[in-house]
């Protein structure tokens, strides 16, 4: 499961593919299956930064988001050169890359997610869409119980 969520863990897309299939094959699939509702206009496809981990770190993505005028909060491999001052990285926005973990131990939560019974990636791609539904109705909930409330001064 690949997934995408924005700065507070809200997942915005997902794919399946097989365990064998590495993750940078997927990168452009996954980030355009994003929109970002703005105030007017069409929905925007485009973040302002992206953070991943060392899997995404190769130069054909890197490249990729330059092209699209995306920040890449990406580490360096072992495997790669050091970093020589032309791509910098920023740890402070790496270390808010933990939203994402907690929206994936989040969604594993729902046991169908987590175990995988489904033997078609269809049907499994559905469970992960259910689970992501079930997360914004909790968000939205949350959100929706916080406004109505009145508010008290003792």
């Amino acid at each position: 499961m690949h997934l995408v969520c924005d700065g507070r863990g809200v997942p915005l897309a997902a794919v399946v593919t097989p365990g064998q299939r590495h993750e940078s094959t997927q990168f452009e699939t996954l980030v355009g299956g994003v929109r970002l509702r703005g105030r007017r206009g069409r929905p925007r496809s485009r973040p302002v930064a992206l953070a991943g981990d060392k899997g995404y770190s190769y130069p054909c993505i890197r490249r990729w988001l330059a092209r699209h005028g995306i920040e890449a909060v990406i580490p360096r491999r072992k495997d790669q050169g050091p970093g020589d001052g032309r791509v910098r990285f920023d740890e402070a926005a790496h270390r808010r890359r933990s939203v994402v973990e907690q929206c994936v131990g989040w969604l594993k939560e729902c046991r169908g997610v987590a175990t995988r019974f489904d033997k078609l990636a269809v049907n499994y791609l559905a469970t992960v869409q259910w689970a992501i539904v079930q997360r914004y109705t909790r968000l939205l909930t949350a959100s929706c119980l916080r406004q109505t409330e009145p508010t008290t001064i003792y």
